[in-house]
């Protein structure tokens, strides 16, 4: 295995013209990086190809992102991969897309294991079909005592959905302690993100979405209450680590008030 590279001009080796690696600061990246990977149906059709091409394509644009966002700090990684609504998308699609993920994460586990790379899972697995649940499940097992960046890869996962889910948790929790004699006013926000599928991870300070588009499409709706944006109008197989390098500039000369006044 290669050396891995260890400073800003290593990871970002030939910059374009008017992009300054040097900037970044090292000691200010965001410690949870979420991005809405959008564009690769746009990207294939372009270039006149089916869109199965496209979420290929797509594949190198994940791996280069998780490779840049491991190397220069960030300790949490979330792609959105597959939301509860894309199952609307035409059948073909969906299976190749399925198989897709299947294959990949096949090919990917071993060389994020020996990186270190948690792999955790969010959204509901268990509606997957059974080749890829297995495939997901077996790459969350075989990582789940990793100690570096955790790449949690929302799949099948709606954010309503996911604070639904939270709510019958929570309310749940509230009988039980009502038994103890505990007051409503006892029950906080910590005890209900506990049920949500990120209990374990901080909120995220970055999140990009590419292709332009300027929405949130039910993705981490109570964990981005607070996190910066980054719109990038570069289609998702064309995001690279320099893209990837523009956001984290742009998230350094944000000042985050977390709503008070500064």
């Amino acid at each position: 295995m290669s050396a891995r590279p260890t400073t800003v001009a290593e990871i970002f080796p030939d910059p374009p013209a008017g992009l300054d690696p040097s900037a970044l600061d090292t000691d200010a990246i965001p410690s949870h990086v979420a991005i809405i990977m959008d564009g690769n149906g746009r990207w294939a059709k372009a270039r006149g190809l089916e869109r199965g091409e496209g979420h290929k394509a797509g594949i190198r644009a994940v791996r280069e992102a998780i490779t840049t966002c491991n190397d220069i700090g960030v300790r949490y990684m979330t792609i959105y991969s597959f939301s509860t609504e894309n199952w609307k998308r035409p059948e073909v699609e969906v299976t190749g897309l399925m198989e897709l993920f299947a294959k990949t994460m096949l090919k990917e586990v071993d060389g994020l294991n020996d990186e270190r790379v948690r792999v955790k899972l969010l959204g509901d697995i268990d509606a997957l079909p059974a080749v890829t649940r297995r495939v997901f499940r077996q790459a969350e097992k075989l990582t789940a005592n990793n100690t570096g960046m955790t790449l949690a890869i929302a799949v099948n996962y709606g954010a309503r959905q996911e604070i639904m889910r939270s709510a019958r948790i929570y309310a749940q929790d509230c009988l039980e302690r009502a038994k103890q004699g505990l007051e409503p006013q006892d029950l906080d926000e910590e005890l209900f993100a506990q049920g949500l599928y990120t209990a374990d991870m901080p909120d995220p300070d970055l999140c990009i979405r590419t292709s332009g588009e300027l929405r949130i499409s039910n993705f981490l709706l109570w964990q981005l209450a607070y996190s910066e944006f980054y719109v990038s109008d570069v289609l998702w197989p064309d995001f690279d680590r320099y893209e990837l390098l523009r956001a984290l500039l742009a998230f350094q000369k944000r000042e985050r008030r977390f709503g008070e006044v500064r």
